[in-house]
């Protein structure tokens, strides 16, 4: 679709031929989470304001987070078990470890 807009969050696996954009003038937006922080921008207050709202639009279940499992309190055995989770390749969702 031509003047179209495209956002993306990940790095594509390969490289992108982005000059077939051009010919229906469409925008490409890449986002970084913590491309505020890293580079001490300005508006660094607008990160809090972000996550806040997304904050809430989880809690009134607008939006899904990516949470799997939650293991509890952060110690010495939760952490192992969280490892054996992920160095099965299976683990579905985040891993969550509570109490830092």
């Amino acid at each position: 679709m031509p003047f179209g807009k495209i956002a993306m969050i990940d790095d594509p696996s390969t490289p992108l031929d982005v000059s077939k954009l051009k010919m229906k003038s469409v925008s490409l937006h890449l986002e970084f989470m913590f491309a505020r922080s890293m580079f001490n921008a300005k508006d660094i207050q607008q990160q809090n304001v972000l996550l806040n709202r997304i904050s809430e639009l989880v809690d009134q279940g607008h939006i899904q987070t990516t949470s799997g499992e939650n293991l509890g309190a952060i110690n010495a055995q939760n952490l192992k078990l969280a490892h054996q989770q992920l160095e099965t390749g299976k683990a579905i969702g985040k891993i969550v470890l509570a109490g830092f």
